[in-house]
């Protein structure tokens, strides 16, 4: 085993009583001082997959390697992992220095050893000061602060977090999410994630592993599942896209949009059918006599959203999302142009648009 690796998540399947398959066999290996995220829609598996880690959900089957151990049948107290909630779970009846200190003060530690952690805790969190306030006293922000240093004094080889982000305003929100990431890297504690918020895994992640159905579906750093997506679900759910059945004419060059397109992709055979996904800021738009290869369309709708333009640009039966920091005014006949590195090509899957239209789904959302 790798030594770098704290965490082996191997072949890890929940199904419930019922009979739901919950996590389908999970596997995933995961780095010290590492931060990683688990991103999916409700209902993916994510939180179970986090429960599991944490010992609140025993594994049909699979094992959890811990430092190279199988802990699954440990107890969570037995495990040197933490869990912060989404609802905190914070005591109100205890001020913040109580509930900071409530696990060392449970096993009866040293009392000035505990009070000069928790002040050490509460400066790493940035709540220095704050040792005798009233949980009440605090705004979101504070309270899940005060979360995260009641399980960082423990020191926790791995911190769970479960959308910890979710009862917060969009504002305080994004601070948080720089916040939690300086935390991780100055505590050097591995922090796993879990989050329906794409943003928010971009912005924060070492990895991020896109969750649907209960598989990992694709994992890799935020510019990698950003830029190479693996199927038509991970490039639907992360961020904006354009995604378009098309036809791989031979190695680097693929027809959609009634055009053929050179592009950087090869190994998909000769006029074979697959997706191509076109992010929204690639398509750049010129005049329509412009002689670079492209589709002529016309804009069908303008929106300022602050850093740019966003326009819908039909052409034909299809309608292209486009941000641009030039506006063109509804009406307009422009020419949509992609460089050959912006077209990336995927293999077919039940999620592409064109499939789930067969089967009566309608495209992708």
């Amino acid at each position: 085993m790798d030594n770098n690796i704290i965490l082996s998540i191997r072949n890890v399947k929940v199904v419930f009583e019922d009979g739901f398959t919950a996590l389908g066999g999970v596997s995933i290996d995961i780095g010290q001082n590492e931060f990683v995220t688990l991103l999916g829609p409700s209902g993916c598996g994510k939180t179970t997959l986090l429960r599991c880690i944490g010992g609140f959900e025993k594994p049909t089957s699979g094992e959890i390697l811990y430092k190279g151990e199988n802990i699954i049948p440990l107890p969570p107290y037995k495990r040197n992992i933490n869990t912060v909630f989404q609802r905190y779970a914070l005591f109100p009846h205890m001020n913040v220095a109580q509930n900071v200190a409530f696990g060392p003060s449970l096993r009866r530690e040293d009392k000035k050893q505990i009070s000069a952690r928790v002040s050490e805790m509460l400066e790493l969190v940035g709540l220095a000061g704050f040792e005798k306030r009233r949980i009440s006293s605090l705004s979101g922000g504070q309270q899940q602060r005060v979360a995260i240093a009641r399980a960082l004094i423990n020191s926790p080889d791995v911190l769970l977090l479960d959308e910890p982000l979710g009862a917060l305003d969009l504002k305080l929100r994004r601070e948080m999410q720089l916040e939690l990431k300086r935390i991780q890297r100055e505590s050097g504690i591995t922090f796993i994630f879990v989050t329906h918020d794409q943003e928010e895994a971009l912005t924060m992640s070492d990895r991020v592993a896109v969750m649907r159905a209960g598989e990992i579906l694709q994992l890799g750093t935020p510019v990698d599942i950003y830029n190479e997506p693996e199927s038509a679900f991970v490039a639907d759910f992360i961020g904006a896209s354009n995604i378009l059945p098309s036809t791989m004419v031979r190695d680097h060059l693929v027809h959609f949009l009634g055009t053929d397109f050179p592009c950087a992709d090869s190994g998909f055979g000769e006029n074979n059918p697959v997706d191509v996904v076109l992010r929204p800021e690639d398509v750049k738009l010129k005049p329509e006599s412009d002689p670079a290869n492209g589709v002529v369309g016309v804009v069908e709708s303008l929106l300022f959203k602050g850093v740019h333009y966003e326009m819908k640009v039909r052409t034909g039966a299809d309608a292209l999302l486009v941000h641009s920091t030039h506006a063109r005014q509804v009406g307009t006949r422009v020419k949509m142009t992609v460089a050959p590195e912006d077209i990336q090509v995927m293999r077919k899957s039940d999620y592409s648009p064109d499939v789930r239209a067969r089967k009566g789904e309608g495209g992708a959302q």
